[in-house]
């Protein structure tokens, strides 16, 4: 949470907020809906259902200095190809207001836990992921680089590992491990760098069962999409902090990508658990932020669930020294 984002919530910042928010409803003849809080997700955004007698919509508060533009350019990219992200029907940018279709309750967690057969869900997932593949990159998509990963990584350095080992790191285990992801670096890419959502998973993709083919998949939370390599929005899906997918299913899963899309499996495997292992150690450092400096310690529970991913991706022989590297220095990285 930034400083931006406490000011709103003092009391005074709290009320002024919800000044704002019934001005831009009253904007919009939605003075009088009936307002349904909904979950909300890791970040500081808030979310309600807004309800009249015709319809019901979806509002997206997003205090500042979070932008809300990403989101609506990348919706409209998205829908432009045909896919499911929520129309836009109101929006007021500056304030971080948004009204969105609602799309529904049907999000894949929710229907796994009421017993929902998981191999349809994922095979509309990944079929998904196949043709976003073909679909052009939008070009005003940030890149997923060498320079990206390099940043994200901080996170685990950052938070995690003095969470583990009770102080700082040493400046010579420090620059080791990063001059062991230098070296996986160029072996993270396989193919042609491919438009991804980045928080591609259960919680994320709803389905949309009155619609046809893959517009029967819903998508939220895409406003940090970027450009980059195909692998990594599969291993969101199948590599989940919330929930787990079992290992014949990521399996099927993981195999139904690679036949679509003719990718060479040894590359694209590598890929795969490099993504894997960058993506497990950047989740496992934001859980502590969250926990430490937000207070939402919900997310402790799911370092255990992370943590079997590092180790199933850290199994690959390309991935020995970082395997090394994080048993020596966290104790962990090992079955």
């Amino acid at each position: 949470m930034t400083g931006g984002d406490k000011g709103w919530m003092t009391s005074r910042g709290i009320k002024m907020r919800e000044e704002l928010l019934i001005s831009f409803l009253a904007e919009n003849n939605l003075e009088s809906a009936a307002r349904e809080p909904l979950a909300g997700d890791a970040s500081s955004r808030r979310y309600e259902r807004i309800i009249t007698n015709d319809e019901s919509l979806i509002l997206m508060d997003a205090p500042p200095p979070q932008d809300v533009r990403g989101f609506v350019t990348i919706a409209r990219a998205l829908r432009g190809f045909g896919y499911s992200a929520p129309e836009i029907t109101a929006e007021q940018a500056e304030q971080g207001f948004l009204l969105l279709e609602d799309l529904g309750d049907d999000v894949f967690a929710r229907l796994f836990e009421a017993g929902e057969p998981e191999g349809p869900l994922y095979q509309l997932a990944v079929d998904f992921l196949v043709e976003l593949a073909k679909s052009p990159v939008p070009p005003f998509l940030p890149a997923f680089s060498d320079d990206y990963v390099r940043e994200q990584n901080e996170m685990f350095l950052e938070y995690y590992v003095p969470e583990k080992i009770g102080k700082p790191l040493d400046a010579e285990p420090r620059a080791f491990y990063l001059e062991i992801w230098e070296n996986l670096l160029p072996r993270m890419r396989v193919g042609p760098d491919v438009m991804l959502l980045r928080d591609f998973h259960s919680e994320n993709l709803i389905y949309l069962k009155d619609r046809e083919g893959l517009r029967a998949l819903g998508l939220l939370d895409f406003q940090d999409a970027l450009s980059g390599p195909m692998a990594y929005d599969l291993v969101s899906l199948l590599q989940d902090a919330r929930r787990d997918v079992a290992e014949p299913m990521a399996d099927e899963m993981f195999y139904r990508y690679l036949d679509a899309t003719g990718v060479e499996e040894a590359a694209f495997r590598e890929s795969y658990a490099i993504l894997g292992v960058h993506r497990a150690l950047r989740i496992m450092g934001i859980f502590i932020r969250l926990a430490k400096v937000e207070g939402k310690r919900k997310y402790l529970d799911m370092i255990p669930r992370m943590q079997k991913h590092l180790v199933g991706n850290l199994a690959h022989p390309g991935l020995a020294a970082l395997r090394n590297w994080l048993d020596l220095t966290v104790g962990e990285g090992r079955s």
